[in-house]
């Protein structure tokens, strides 16, 4: 890991939403014939590996369903969980670490590969952002340096004055290729992909933002 430089501070802050500040993972399991993660985890990870590879946007509700169906589970799966999408719950961290964050000043937005009526919902109970962009309002699904460049624009912020929060391995590559510096909330010790380097990874939210808080 390296250390950020002593004297930088973000002008914003940019979370990914459905793992750096949602429990995305338990819903998943639950909506599952088994109800585990013997089954969970694989459907998300198929889902995690076509919205990554997706570029431009295509409905996200898509997406689930063959995500769902790669892995062999019955179409009751992805019905369940686009049904349930506003039981996903925060990781148990966030009102403090967010709360911390607005009392240093900074502004706070999610990028988050989404439909925009989902998108919502789930921002939605996290709490209020300065701005929120889904895959669906900026017309590409995260890696694509577009969909970052969306919230910058969006914020009024440049690449090199926001800090991105990855919860995934793929928007640590991302973001840090959009220019922005990067933490990575690995709060369930995925793999690293590709060759970025995040300033600090924790599986912890407020320990991935220590420095910063």
């Amino acid at each position: 890991m390296t250390s950020p430089p002593p004297s930088w501070r973000p002008k914003a802050i940019i979370f990914d939403l459905l793992t750096a500040l949602l429990d995305s993972w338990t819903l998943w399991d639950a909506c599952t014939p088994s109800g585990t993660a013997s089954e969970g985890r694989l459907w998300r990870a198929r889902y995690l590996e076509l919205t990554f590879s997706a570029g431009a946007y295509v409905p996200y509700e898509q997406l689930v369903h063959k995500a769902a169906k790669d892995v062999g589970l019955p179409d009751s799966a992805p019905k369940e969980l686009l049904e349930n999408w506003d039981k996903l719950q925060p990781w148990p961290e966030y009102a403090q670490v967010l709360e911390q964050l607005r009392l240093k000043g900074y502004k706070l937005g999610v990028v988050t590969n989404c439909s925009r009526r989902l998108g919502n919902i789930a921002a939605g109970i996290i709490g209020n952002f300065d701005s929120v962009v889904t895959a669906e309002e900026s017309g590409f699904y995260k890696p694509v340096g577009k969909a970052y460049q969306a919230i910058l624009t969006t914020m009024g912020v440049q690449a090199q004055d926001a800090l991105f929060v990855a919860g995934s391995a793929g928007d640590v590559e991302g973001a840090t290729n959009a220019g922005m510096k990067v933490v990575w909330h690995n709060k369930i010790g995925l793999r690293r992909k590709g060759q970025s380097v995040p300033l600090k990874e924790a599986t912890s939210l407020e320990n991935a933002l220590s420095d910063f808080m």
